[in-house]
C-alpha cells in the first residue's frame, strides 16, 4: 500500500473516532420517547424545541448567551489596548504583560476557578451575575490577545509611520489605519471567546454557583433528576453554534493565518 493511501486511511480513522461520540449524542437527541437509546427509537425534534419552549431551559439559554456576549466583548476590550501596547512598546519588560494575559488560560481551569471563587468570596460579591462576566473575560482574554497580536504583527509599520508623518496622532492612526487592518483578527478573537464562554462550566459554577443557571450548569443540575434527550439536544446545539461561528471565520477570513500559520501569499 502506498504512503498516500495509508495517510488517507489514518485521517479517515481519526475522523470517525472524533465524530462517533457526536453521532451517538445526535442520535439520542432525536429519540421519540424520553429514553437513552441508540440507534434512536422513533424520530422527534421535540427535544430541540424544549430548549426554546421550556421556561427553565430558555432561561438558561438566555443566561449563557448574555454571559458569552458580554464576557467576550470585555475580553476584547482588555486585549486590544494590551496588544496595541505590546506592539508599539518593544521592551523586555513588556513581555510581563503578555505573560499576565495568557496566564489564566494556561493554568488548569480548576485552579483558575478556585482563584476566582476565593477572590469574589473575599470581596463579598460571590454569586453576583456580573462576577461571571468578569471572570470569563479574564479567563478567555488569551484568545483575543493572541489573535490581535497576530494581527498587529501582520501590519506594515511603514503605513503607521506614513500616517504619523502626515500629522495623524496615535488615536487617528489607530482608528483609520490599524483597526481596519486588524478587524478580522478582532472578530475572530471575539468569536473564539464567545464560543468557549458559551460552553464553559467550572468557572461560571465557581463564581455564581446556582444563582445563575447557564446551559452547562443547567445540564449538571438536570442530571440529578434523571436523563432527558434535551441534554443531548443542547450538546448538539453547542456543536452547531461552534461549527457555524468557526465556519464563518473560515469563509470570510484567512483561518490559517488567524491560527498563527503563514498565509499562502507569504510563501
Amino acid at each position: 500500500m502506498s504512503d498516500t493511501f495509508l495517510r488517507r486511511l489514518y485521517f479517515v480513522a481519526v475522523a470517525i473516532f472524533l465524530a462517533a461520540p457526536l453521532v451517538v449524542v445526535a442520535g439520542v437527541s432525536v429519540n421519540e420517547k424520553q429514553d437513552l437509546a441508540f440507534p434512536p427509537i422513533g424520530f422527534s425534534l421535540s427535544w430541540y424545541a424544549q430548549i426554546f419552549l421550556d421556561p427553565e431551559w430558555r432561561r438558561a439559554l438566555i443566561a449563557s448567551v448574555v454571559l458569552a456576549i458580554t464576557s467576550a466583548a470585555l475580553a476584547v476590550a482588555i486585549a486590544l489596548p494590551l496588544a496595541w501596547f505590546l506592539w508599539r512598546r518593544i521592551a523586555p519588560w513588556a513581555n510581563v504583560f503578555q505573560l499576565l494575559g495568557v496566564a489564566p488560560f494556561i493554568l488548569p481551569p480548576v485552579i483558575t476557578a478556585l482563584g476566582f471563587l476565593t477572590f469574589w468570596a473575599t470581596t463579598g460579591f460571590y454569586g453576583q451575575p456580573w462576577t461571571a462576566v468578569i471572570s470569563h473575560a479574564i479567563f478567555f482574554v488569551t484568545l483575543p490577545l493572541v489573535t490581535l497580536s497576530l494581527g498587529f504583527a501582520s501590519i506594515d509599520r511603514s503605513l503607521v509611520e506614513a500616517a504619523a508623518t502626515m500629522g495623524a496622532d496615535d488615536r487617528k492612526v489607530l482608528r483609520t489605519v490599524v483597526l481596519p487592518l486588524i478587524l478580522p483578527y478582532l472578530v475572530s478573537g471575539y468569536a473564539f471567546a464567545f464560543v468557549l464562554s458559551l460552553n464553559e462550566y467550572i468557572v461560571a459554577y465557581m463564581t455564581v454557583g446556582f444563582t445563575m443557571e447557564t446551559l452547562p450548569i443547567k445540564i449538571f443540575n438536570a442530571l440529578r433528576y434523571g436523563y432527558t434527550p434535551t441534554m443531548a439536544s443542547v450538546s448538539v446545539f453547542f456543536v452547531a453554534i461552534a461549527a457555524l461561528v468557526f465556519g464563518l471565520i473560515a469563509r470570510f477570513g484567512d483561518i490559517r493565518r488567524l491560527l498563527g500559520a503563514m498565509s499562502s501569499d507569504a510563501n
